[in-house]
């Protein structure tokens, strides 16, 4: 007995100093511990060991029942929570497969109670079961079965089946905005015309012209003279051509289709150094002409609009509502020049008969019989004539809307649209984009009547004079410019989006580029399946060779350098060009062949990438914009001013407060994030203060100093003209180039038009007055 009290005052006093450290739960455990290992070595006739062992196994029991029941109720809570929703998961699996066999009619029903509480997977899910590609075949070839442009009986009734198509949808609202606007076609009696003329001005060969080919806003009338051959008729190419000492003034210019400018630029950058008149062909080396291969037929041309600029262009920066009310203006984007698309036999023809000074290795096309020779003089000494006769003509437009309306912020529009005329058959020009909207319109429509709950409204617009410069998009714009950027989260153009199925490029503003990032990583490759659009494009160099600046013709430009709306325009294209576009040969039986009878697969995916984007849009708290996005571009700029940073100050100007305009964009955009990252977000009047604010930012960067009339892309980074950062640039890299050719009064006008933008956009971020402090100090 002595040497248990012994063992028990041991076994105590190891408790006591434990408690004292760590509390006395821990003496407990601690005495138990030490009491098991000692008595281990120990007879079973001790009293003390069978006491503390009966304790022992006492309190392991205890411990299991409590694990027991712990593992239970687990279990239980478990499988009641799969129940629920596994139930409706297959709930709506059936309601939606129920849905399909149904003709769709009459206005959305009402949102099931509990649709708010889909996650995006299950609503990714129900898109990618819904999306047909079935659908998306019949309506290219319904589209382009016969030429449909803006006024003909074809577009008119084209128009009527896309109303009626909405209608049959399960809709929220559908309806039609009809305006008036000024479009050019060929005169009907007058024809167009290409002349060879002798020494003696006299006629000695008459050039056969399609007269269906033409380029819109051309202008009327004719030009007689030498002729130069310019490339693409890119800036670089005509600073070639002044550089080797060779005027272009008063010749006629023959360019080539491409080199990454469109066919208004061409013609304008001839008009600005003096050219008399444009032509403009396809060659074999960009657009495949090959006749053992799918390819242009060698005697067709490609026609393009020549207006620099979008909509209308006698009402320059407001809409053809009223046309009959304005006065006499028009844009200084019309050429006043004659411009006529030929085809490359004509190219040929007249290519072959120029001499002079030998083009550059990179000039060299693929014509035949034609030596790469830029001119002006023609053999025999003859001269070209050309002539243009095209009429300008008033024609009713009409835009078709449907919308879907949001539950939570329903004034706040995701705006997907797409072109439907077309000069030809059009299956890429205006058949494809057709057709990929009303399947994404069929698609969300049913969704929503299967539980989806859009938190802002999905908007689905069908535009009309689209081959005309994106006439009735651009009007529709102008007509509610001072309102969108309140209204409009983003913009996706579908024009255009399938040519092809390997490589994918997207036309896009910054701030959706995250959204985009994420989005390939969803949806699957149309040609290499089983692999995701990203996954593909790291194979081939990265997948950020997939962003593109937004260019001029497209679809999306106007929303973003015009609006002030992010806005993206998506393509599907091959290696090798789709020869087809702005062709009477652009059909959905050429279309199928090209892509293998992948159309349908194709314009599938691509929805699917867009539906993506969309479901985000539509269903985050926060719009998911990358606000930070433009710092990153004007980090650029800043280092480029940066290096000539001494020959700027020998002249007197600082770079400096670019630095702190664009330092101040950057801190107030990493706030703003910052301040939604440790908000609640389920507030609904926070996330719409938050949204509010990230909604604006595109709209910050449209230019406050200059007319939206004279200068309509007033977006300091998209837009066009002196007041944007790359004119910015390019005046600043004179100081090296060309220093003559600096001007200082012009770079100090440009440096500070671009500076308050920017200054202007980081100050609308921070928020209240009370966060803006301008009080900077410096030397002038």
């Amino acid at each position: 007995m002595d040497t248990t009290r012994a063992r028990l005052r041991q076994s105590t006093s190891v408790g006591v100093a434990e408690d004292d450290e760590m509390g006395g739960a821990q003496r407990v455990e601690m005495s138990f511990v030490s009491s098991e290992e000692e008595e281990a070595a120990r007879p079973s006739s001790d009293i003390t060991a069978l006491v503390r062992q009966y304790r022992h196994v006492h309190q392991r029991a205890g411990v299991l029942l409590c694990v027991c029941v712990v593992v239970v109720v687990f279990t239980a809570a478990f499988l009641l929570a799969y129940a629920v929703f596994a139930g409706r998961y297959h709930c709506y699996l059936a309601e939606g497969q129920g849905e399909e066999d149904k003709e769709q009619g009459g206005g959305a029903n009402p949102l099931a109670e509990g649709g708010a509480g889909l996650y995006l997977g299950e609503l990714r899910v129900m898109m990618r079961r819904l999306l047909q590609d079935e659908d998306i075949v019949n309506t290219i070839s319904r589209v382009s079965r016969a030429d449909h442009p803006p006024g003909s009986s074809e577009g008119t009734s084209l128009a009527s089946e896309m109303l009626r198509r909405f209608r049959l949808l399960p809709m929220d609202h559908t309806w039609t905005e009809s305006l008036y606007a000024t479009l050019q076609f060929p005169h009907r009696s007058q024809r167009s015309s290409l002349l060879l003329l002798d020494s003696a001005g006299w006629i000695s060969e008459q050039i056969p012209l399609n007269p269906s080919d033409y380029c819109p806003y051309s202008a009327a009338g004719s030009a007689t003279g030498c002729m130069v051959y310019a490339n693409y008729g890119r800036t670089e190419d005509f600073k070639w051509l002044e550089g080797a000492g060779l005027s272009v003034a008063g010749c006629v210019v023959v360019m080539r289709v491409g080199g990454g400018v469109t066919f208004a630029e061409k013609v304008w950058l001839a008009q600005r150094s003096g050219a008399g008149g444009a032509l403009i062909y396809p060659d074999p080396a960009d657009l495949p002409q090959d006749p053992r291969r799918l390819g242009l037929n060698a005697h067709t041309a490609v026609s393009e609009h020549v207006h620099l600029g979008s909509g209308d262009p006698f009402t320059p920066g407001f809409p053809s509502f009223n046309h009959t009310q304005f006065p006499p203006i028009q844009s200084s984007g019309l050429p006043l020049i004659p411009a006529l698309p030929i085809s490359s036999t004509v190219a040929a023809k007249l290519l072959s008969q120029l001499s002079g000074a030998s083009c550059p290795p990179s000039w060299r096309g693929r014509l035949p019989y034609a030596p790469c020779a830029v001119g002006p003089e023609l053999s025999a000494g003859r001269r070209v004539s050309m002539s243009v006769h095209n009429v300008m003509t008033p024609v009713l437009l009409n835009n078709i809307f449907s919308s879907l309306e949001g539950r939570v912020e329903p004034d706040h529009y995701i705006i997907l649209g797409a072109q439907r005329d077309s000069l030809g058959p059009g299956a890429v020009k205006s058949g494809v984009g057709t057709a990929i909207l009303l399947e994404l319109a069929r698609t969300f429509s049913a969704m929503v009547k299967n539980g989806f709950s859009p938190r802002r409204s999905l908007l689905f617009v069908s535009w009309d004079a689209g081959d005309f410069g994106n006439v009735g998009a651009t009007e529709w714009l102008e007509g509610y410019l001072s309102m969108l950027h309140l209204k409009a989260v983003a913009y996706f153009s579908l024009d255009q989006a399938v040519m092809g199925d390997d490589v994918l490029s997207a036309y896009t503003s910054p701030l959706l580029m995250d959204l985009l990032d994420a989005a390939i990583k969803q949806v699957e490759h149309p040609k290499h399946l089983g692999q995701s659009i990203h996954s593909q494009a790291e194979r081939e160099g990265g997948s950020w060779r997939i962003i593109k600046p937004l260019y001029l013709n497209s679809g999306a430009y106007s929303f973003t350098a015009f609006a002030g709306v992010p806005a993206m325009e998506l393509r599907f294209s091959e290696e090798r060009a789709y020869p087809f576009v702005n062709t009477p040969l652009d059909s959905a039986s050429r279309l199928q062949e090209v892509l293998g009878g992948r159309v349908g697969l194709t314009g599938r995916s691509l929805g699917e990438l867009v539906g993506e984007m969309v479901l985000r849009l539509a269903h985050d708290h926060i719009v998911p914009l990358r606000i930070t996005s433009y710092a990153d571009t004007v980090l650029q700029f800043s280092a480029q001013l940066n290096r000539h940073s001494a020959e700027l100050q020998s002249r007197g100007l600082s770079p400096l407060w670019v630095f702190s305009a664009r330092g101040d964009y950057s801190r107030a955009a990493q706030t703003l994030q910052r301040a939604i990252e440790y908000s609640d977000l389920h507030d609904l009047t926070a996330a719409r203060y938050y949204n509010t604010r990230i909604m604006r930012v595109e709209y910050y960067f449209l230019s406050q100093y200059v007319s939206v009339v004279e200068s309509p892309f007033r977006h300091v980074i998209h837009g066009r003209g002196d007041l944007t950062l790359s004119a910015l640039s390019e005046h600043l890299s004179l100081l090296t180039s060309d220093p003559d050719r600096f001007d200082e009064k012009r770079f100090r006008r440009q440096l500070a038009f671009f500076t308050w933008t920017l200054q202007g956009a980081a100050n609308a971020l921070k928020g209240g007055v009370w966060s803006i402090h301008n009080t900077h100090t410096g030397t002038h």
